[in-house]
């Protein structure tokens, strides 16, 4: 029996996925619940298992856009198992360990640099262009579909660089889909970006002489990404439309905070989501933080875990970044911009000291929300920072981080 393989839903609203690679050769024999290909999406990067065990026939090339429940390959259920050959790892555990890249590649035919697919051969004959002159995107050097539409015929001038390499590929669906939003936040929002600056003295000295024995307790770090968060859920309560969205001609408010948090994976940039973070505790938010990050970080992040946060965090101090302009994520209409901490004098009673400092930064959307608005969200977020155990702790420290 012939089973088509169809491409599954990966959540709601997706309608169409990128093959993004190919585990497995045409012809080959794969065990049902194998993992044969990676999609993405244009929010995450999906794996594709066999639905059956069987004899592969693959319908669609590694770039191709296919429809959800477009047929991507079939599977001949009445071949045979080849003779001597043994169940895959990925197939005896769900979860397998990473295999050394001589193993995984020497299952893989490759290609010279320059072949075509047959689409693309057809597409490059007829705009009278030799396939050996594309740089192909595909893998190792190979030309896809898409490599050919967007091939441009010579003109017969060349650019000289002399031994210097020019690297040519293709965006991903997901780095697609970001650079898309982008664009869309910036000219259908009326975004502005309002300032502060914070001394995170308090918050270093909390950190300094509670630390260790939070960690010890609670099996995670106390970090800054709470203290944030907390704030920001306080200052969304004092400041509902900060905490709302336009929908057409109406603006929808929530009674509830899921705050997104920028986080960097191997496919670009995640945005999960902390579910009713007005409900959780200094260690709740450290211990979500910790699940999401480490699942953006192995690819394993679902879409449903990047969907629906009414408010989003982005911390570029990770990286070194003193001062920026975060961009909404869109259909939220704020996001708060952490950066680095430096040490810096300042005036503190009449008195120059050395205090480590940050600033801060609110982008908006000018539509729902007005300036007054803004500034004083931001401002609430600054007292709640600056004397967490008032504004954060209800001044019972111990209460509050659970010790």
């Amino acid at each position: 029996m012939i089973l088509e393989m169809k491409v599954p839903s990966p959540g709601e609203s997706i309608t169409e996925v990128e093959i993004a690679e190919w585990l497995v050769q045409d012809g080959d024999y794969v065990e049902k619940d194998q993992t044969i290909a990676e999609v993405d999406s244009d929010k995450a990067t999906l794996e594709l298992p066999a639905e059956v065990s069987g004899t592969i026939t693959l319908k669609a090339e590694e770039g191709d856009a296919v429809e959800v429940g477009a047929v991507v390959c079939l599977i001949d259920t009445s071949a045979l198992k080849p003779e001597g050959e043994t169940q895959t790892e990925s197939v005896k555990n769900p979860n397998p360990t990473p295999v050394a890249p001589s193993v995984k590649e020497s299952s893989k035919t490759t290609y010279a640099s320059g072949t075509a697919s047959p689409a693309a051969k057809k597409i490059l004959s007829e705009k009278g262009i030799d396939p050996s002159s594309i740089s192909g995107t595909g893998k190792d050097g190979r030309v896809t579909k898409e490599d050919a539409i967007n091939a441009v015929p010579s003109m017969g001038q060349k650019v000289d660089v002399e031994g210097r390499e020019v690297t040519r590929s293709k965006l991903s669906m997901l780095r697609r889909k970001v650079a898309e939003r982008l664009v869309s936040a910036k000219n259908e929002t009326a975004m502005l970006t309002t300032f502060n600056e914070v001394d995170m003295s308090p918050i270093f000295e909390l950190r300094k002489q509670y630390k260790e024995v939070f960690k010890e307790k609670h099996g995670v770090g106390l970090g800054f990404m709470s203290f944030f968060t907390l704030a920001v859920v306080r200052a969304l309560k004092l400041f509902p439309a900060v905490n709302s969205m336009i929908d057409g001609k109406e603006m929808i408010s929530y009674d509830f905070c899921d705050i997104s948090i920028a986080v960097s994976g191997p496919k670009g940039l995640m945005v999960p989501v902390i579910r009713n973070a007005e409900n959780l505790s200094f260690r709740g938010v450290e211990s979500e933080v910790k699940r999401l990050a480490i699942r953006a970080r192995d690819g394993q992040i679902t879409v449903d875990e990047m969907t629906g946060g009414t408010f989003t965090i982005s911390n570029g101090g990770v990286f070194g970044s003193m001062l920026s302009t975060p961009i909404i994520n869109p259909p939220q209409s704020g996001i708060l911009g952490m950066h680095n901490i430096i040490e810096r004098p300042v005036a503190v009673d009449g008195k120059v000291d050395i205090r480590p400092m940050m600033y801060v930064a609110l982008s908006y959307d000018h539509r729902i929300i007005d300036g007054k608005e803004s500034v004083g969200f931001l401002v609430a977020v600054k007292e709640a920072l600056e004397n967490p155990q008032e504004f954060l702790m209800n001044n019972n420290v111990l209460v509050a981080l659970e010790l």
